[in-house]
């Protein structure tokens, strides 16, 4: 006892001397502490009107600033104001709701929900925090909060027409959502497509409504719905894997593997060890790795590492039919433009057989036909195009181009003089004019019909050899226009074997044979 009244002594001798009393060694630094904390308090007392008027001020100042923003439409920099106000003043009710309600306006609901709950849990009789809250959960599906809600505010205010009207809302929801899924199970899918549109009317942000819906979307091979359903649901449901999953192999089997690749990485970021993801996201990579590599070879002209290419990605995934649609359709347009018009032929009408309205196959096999000198397909695949879509400029073109050369071909045609396919290089076109021109030299032949006869055909093949020769003039003859046809020149007239541009089959010092008419 004598040593605990030896240790409270120098207290009660230190309140002492702030009387003016009290004594003894090592009291000095007692009274020193006593006197600055008597002082502190003295000091808050003047001082904590003055800072609870300053706080005040700024709460206040926060919440008008985040008034007027918000009525300009300024959400976010309102959103800010909102939150000063709630750090700076925890416990008014007030500032809670005022806040979910700039999250409302910004369509961030789950955000809301927090801040309703704390001023009601702050001011249970708030009957506005109330109905909020009851219409959020509602919109989610969340039936019972939601009623439980509607009712406390009915309690309080039994003519509140909101809450009456939304708890029999609630009683729609519940039952619509029964019968929905009593017609699923029977395989009704219409039937239950039609409850679930008016159960998610009453509740857009329920992820089971749409998943259901998005179900019955996939049932009835409506494949674009059952997206739209369902790529909300991510964002509806945390940790929503299975929704990404789901959404990127349907991506994957309608031949969008981009989006899909997309859809697979996000369920990855939520688990990058999910195996179900993992497995989806290494079979879409490796086929979109063959077939953007293809696409940079088509843009580069190397064809036959695109073919190659195509090739690979129709056996890395041989059981979804868009994929060997889409590269036999890319096959077709590398041989057209290979000038590999047989072999283009071929796999365009593969292509055209599995995706019979693609313009593009028949464009590519028109081209094929036109390079295998069948204008008349050509003329026909062209108008087939032009059917299904007659804004693109290139089938407008396309076809007067194959309709020019189908009529030209009836006339002269200096491939089929010289005996070259429209393929033929430079070289090919000089080789094949000499060993002709020799061979149909007039002077060759001894009797007038002969050497007539002769001079007809070489005339003809000089002429071959001098438009396919000369770049500029091949290709108005590869447009359909025949250079040396008088009908195209101004003022042209007389018989097919007049010569513009100066042109001389006799003087053209690739041959120097004596030639002499009589």
């Amino acid at each position: 006892m004598e040593s605990g009244q030896q240790q409270q002594r120098p207290l009660w001798r230190g309140l002492g001397l702030l009387g003016g009393g009290g004594e003894g060694p090592g009291l000095g630094c007692e009274r020193r502490l006593l006197w600055a904390a008597s002082l502190l308090c003295v000091l808050l007392d003047l001082q904590l009107p003055g800072l609870l008027a300053a706080g005040q001020a700024e709460i206040e100042n926060h919440l008008e600033m985040g008034r007027k923003l918000l009525a300009a439409g300024q959400l976010a920099e309102a959103l800010s104001h909102y939150h000063s106000a709630v750090e700076n003043d925890p416990k008014n009710y007030l500032t809670y709701y005022k806040r979910a309600t700039i999250y409302l306006a910004m369509g961030k609901f789950k955000s809301a929900l927090p801040d309703l709950s704390k001023a009601i849990e702050l001011k249970p009789d708030f009957l506005a925090a109330r109905l909020q809250r009851g219409n959020i959960l509602l919109k989610q599906g969340n039936t019972q909060e939601a009623k439980l809600d509607f009712e406390a505010v009915l309690q309080s205010s039994p003519d509140n027409t909101e809450a009456r009207s939304q708890l029999t809302r609630v009683t729609e929801l519940e039952l619509s959502m029964q019968e929905a899924r009593t017609a699923f199970q029977r395989k009704n899918y219409m039937g239950a497509v039609g409850i679930l549109d008016r159960a998610i009317e009453i509740s857009p942000w329920d992820p089971e409504a749409k998943e259901l819906r998005s179900e019955c979307y996939l049932y009835l091979g409506n494949y674009e719905k059952a997206i739209m359903d369902l790529k909300p649901t991510t964002k509806l449901r945390n940790d929503n894997r299975a929704a990404f999953l789901k959404l990127s192999k349907l991506y994957y089997n309608l031949g969008d593997h981009e989006e899909s690749l997309n859809q697979v990485r996000e369920c990855l970021k939520l688990d990058q060890d999910d195996k179900n993801c993992f497995s989806h996201y290494k079979q879409v990579k490796k086929l979109s790795k063959q077939l953007e590599t293809a696409e940079e070879h088509v843009k580069a002209h190397r064809y036959e590492d695109a073919i190659e290419k195509y090739k690979a990605a129709m056996k890395t995934e041989p059981n979804v039919e868009i994929y060997t649609s889409k590269a036999k359709g890319r096959i077709c347009h590398c041989l057209s433009k290979n000038k590999q018009p047989l072999e283009a032929i071929d796999i365009c009408t593969e292509a055209h057989q599995l995706d019979p309205r693609n313009v593009f196959i028949l464009r590519d096999r028109a081209e094929a036909y036109i390079l295998n000198e069948e204008f008349e397909k050509a003329v026909e695949d062209y108008q087939e195009a032009k059917e299904f879509d007659s804004d693109i400029e290139e089938l407008k073109e396309g076809l007067e181009r194959a309709q020019k050369l189908l009529k030209q071909s009836k006339k002269r045609d200096y491939y089929k003089i010289l005996g070259i396919r429209r393929s033929a290089n430079k070289q090919e076109i000089i080789k094949a004019y000499r060993k002709l021109a020799q061979q149909w030299h007039p002077d060759n032949f001894q009797s007038e019909d002969e050497k007539k006869e002769a001079e007809k055909k070489f005339i003809d093949i000089a002429a071959a050899k001098e438009v396919l020769t000369d770049p500029e003039m091949r290709q108005k003859f590869d447009s359909g226009e025949d250079p040396l046809d008088p009908e195209n020149q101004q003022g042209g007239g007389g018989h097919q074997h007049q010569w513009p541009f100066d042109f001389n089959p006799f003087g053209s010092g690739n041959f120097h044979f004596k030639f002499h008419f009589n």
